[in-house]
């Protein structure tokens, strides 16, 4: 058996960014990204299409609506995690391979012991969750079904995104990608076989999700366990090396402070729409599911800047880290406006495909047809926040996004709603406000920053 030394020396599909062409790593690290991205929507808008279709205008609302919810606890997790993916990105470029072992080991660890606490809270807050989104009487039973189902299976969801997480730190995007197809297509297999079936309903939808997550989440642990490098997973060593828990909160813990905060502030936010009825939750929900397509371009290069600039600041090579982070921001933009493009052209028919009620389909076109404009935008907060996020410095950004998303956002909500104008579409424009404010803060303080600063090793 060859020693760990030639082990850690040996990697097979890690990927080194810090030589070669920037923008064939930042696109060949994207794809998959997006196309596992867009493997995920596809599910959530199948478990959408299936519950809008087949079940009832209560139960479309109520998997629309929760959203805000899964987000505020899942939110939390996926922002600690990114702190374990930026650690392990910098000793990857700085060729400290017993590091980043120790930090594979430890991010599992701290997820096993989170998985617990978030199954319990996840069920114990979400009576009160639902009261303070304002959730319709009608749509309650089918939103807390599908709430209680989810967070009792949320621990595959998190031991996935640690697991895809560790993967890209080290420029492997591919086998994630493979895993979360494996996931989508069990998905939407269970979800007709749940729901049409045995019309299991809302709690079919949500099984199928649990199911499918634990398959995802099965497959990237034997990927971890089987691995010939350095993020290799042995059972034995599944503790907690404090001096690493450190570096990630310190990364990740802004980053999860500034999701939970956003995803709570969303409740509110939820709450407003709620507030209108239910042919409005619809159209929103309808919105929302075409909203997180939009998203997927930036989302994956913001991902993609995060590894790219973790790995060149461990090589201490600046240049080419903000080198990259202006080509990522221009390959994200093009990407966005593609996209923009049909959903503005075709709004009618995207929301039609979720939702046929007549009230429904003007609602979700009115929304995209003037909030989808301004999507450019936010290319800018999530690029910039990602490098950021990967040299280390995710209290920035937290404060930025706070004070945008979360401050600034119900400022407009309550001076819009009791003084200006409580129509509808005034109070949905607040997302893109709230954009507005955050890139314009962003992009100011990354022009300013030093970069190399905020290096973790």
């Amino acid at each position: 058996m060859a020693s760990l030394k030639q082990t850690l020396l040996q990697p097979r599909k890690d990927v080194d960014m810090t030589e070669g062409s920037i923008v064939r790593h930042l696109i060949t690290f994207s794809i998959p990204l997006l196309l596992g991205n867009i493997f995920q929507q596809l599910y959530n808008t199948v478990d959408a299409w299936v519950v809008g279709n087949f079940v009832s205008d209560e139960a479309f609302a109520a998997v629309g609506t929760v959203g805000p919810i899964i987000n505020m606890l899942i939110g939390f997790f996926l922002g600690l995690s990114s702190g374990a993916g930026v650690v392990i990105s910098q000793y990857y470029g700085a060729k400290q391979y017993e590091k980043v072992s120790s930090t594979v080991h430890t991010a599992i660890t701290m997820t096993i012991i989170l998985g617990m606490v978030f199954t319990g809270a996840g069920i114990a807050m979400t009576p009160t969750m639902l009261t303070l989104t304002n959730t319709d009487p009608e749509v309650i039973p089918e939103s807390k079904a599908y709430l209680i189902i989810y967070f009792a299976g949320v621990l595959g969801l998190m031991i996935y995104n640690i697991g895809a997480g560790i993967l890209r730190a080290v420029g492997d995007s591919r086998r994630p990608f493979y895993y979360l197809v494996a996931s989508t297509l069990t998905n939407i297999v269970l979800d007709f076989v749940f729901v049409l079936g045995l019309g299991m309903g809302v709690r079919g939808v949500a099984l199928a999700t649990v199911i499918a997550q634990g398959v995802s989440a099965t497959l990237t642990i034997i990927t971890l366990m089987r691995s010939d490098t350095c993020i290799r997973l042995e059972m034995g060593k599944l503790k907690p090396d404090f001096a690493m828990l450190g570096k990630i909160f310190r990364v990740g813990l802004p980053a999860a402070l500034q999701m939970t905060v956003t995803s709570f502030s969303n409740v509110f936010v939820q709450s407003y729409i709620n507030g209108y009825g239910k042919a409005y939750m619809g159209g929103w929900t309808a919105y929302t599911k075409l909203d997180q397509v939009i998203f997927l371009p930036m989302q994956s290069i913001s991902l993609a800047a995060t590894t790219f600039v973790g790995q060149n600041l461990g090589m201490r090579n600046v240049e080419r880290a903000k080198k990259g982070v202006s080509q990522g921001l221009a390959i994200a933009m093009t990407g966005t406006v593609l996209i923009m493009i049909p959903v503005i052209a075709f709004a009618p028919h995207l929301v039609r495909f979720f939702n046929d009620n007549a009230e429904v389909v003007e609602i979700g076109t009115l929304l995209l047809r003037y909030i989808t404009p301004f999507y450019v935008l936010c290319c800018i907060n999530q690029i910039y926040a990602g490098a950021l996020r990967g040299a280390g410095n995710s209290k920035v950004p937290m404060i930025i996004m706070l004070s945008s998303f979360v401050l600034f956002r119900q400022i407009y909500l309550i001076v819009m709603s009791n003084f200006i104008c409580s129509d509808f579409l005034a109070i949905a424009m607040g997302y893109p406000a709230g954009w507005l404010v955050c890139s314009a803060v962003t992009l100011i303080y990354y022009k300013r920053v030093n970069l190399e600063k905020s290096r973790l090793v």
